[in-house]
């Protein structure tokens, strides 16, 4: 087995369990309302995000990459640039979950999966402000060391499984599919357009580890800038789930 195929693998086998566990927790959830509602807003994001957003990026990654080739910048900063893009279109998924709760049953802020009804708080003090240090240290990893796109989309996922666990607490651990393809798909197609030839050597498994601490090193002084400029700005802008 090539280790082409183990990616391939990987990935539809990770595709399959996020499917299935995604069906068995809506069936559960049935019969509560609250969390049967966030579970759909969830699943809209899986499929506009994963399934439709990570089948396009995959089916056209060759034109996306010769347009953004052509693009007279620096590679890292393209890089920066295009990983920032994707991460404010997941949100807009995100937030449009969020504001479409009538259409799964609940009010407005009764049921959510962002921290804001409105896309530009959201984006601007809860979730894309802060990825930011993550791409930029991506780009300086880059720069130094040659991992491919799909090392680049695991490592940002288990970036993004490690912040929700940290954030939201242990449990999210168990949703390790959906956070994966959530933050992975953010640097997947960034990760496929940047030239080969750039002076980048082969990564040993030190630079792996590397990799993974770095996003959290380039953002925590970050996170703790915004929260002394904005000392004030609630959490969340909604009451507790009551769940």
């Amino acid at each position: 087995m090539t280790l082409r195929t183990i990616k391939i693998s990987f990935i539809l086998l990770l595709g399959l369990w996020l499917m299935l566990t995604t069906s068995l927790v809506l069936a559960a959830t049935w019969n509560s309302r609250i969390v049967h509602a966030v579970v759909s807003m969830g699943t809209g994001l899986i499929v506009l995000w994963v399934l439709v957003g990570g089948a396009l990026m995959y089916l056209f990654r060759e034109p996306i990459k010769k347009f953004v080739v052509n693009v007279h910048l620096n590679w890292q900063i393209k890089f920066v640039l295009f990983a920032t893009l994707l991460a404010m279109l997941e949100e807009a998924i995100t937030t449009s979950m969020t504001n479409l709760a009538p259409l799964f049953g609940v009010k407005v802020g009764e049921a959510y999966i962002t921290a804001s009804a409105n896309y530009l708080d959201v984006i601007l003090h809860h979730s894309v402000i802060v990825f930011i240090p993550w791409f930029i240290a991506w780009a300086w990893i880059l720069k130094r060391y040659e991992f491919g796109p799909f090392w680049v989309f695991l490592l940002t996922g288990l970036n993004g499984l490690l912040a929700e666990t940290l954030t939201f607490g242990l449990q999210h651990l168990s949703e390790f599919g959906l956070w994966i393809f959530v933050y992975g798909l953010m640097t997947y197609l960034p990760a496929y357009t940047i030239p080969s030839e750039r002076g980048a050597r082969p990564p040993k498994l030190r630079h792996g580890l590397l990799a993974f601490l770095m996003p959290f090193l380039f953002s925590i002084p970050w996170a703790l800038t915004i929260h002394f400029i904005f000392p004030n700005h609630p959490d969340i802008h909604f009451p507790p789930l009551q769940i």
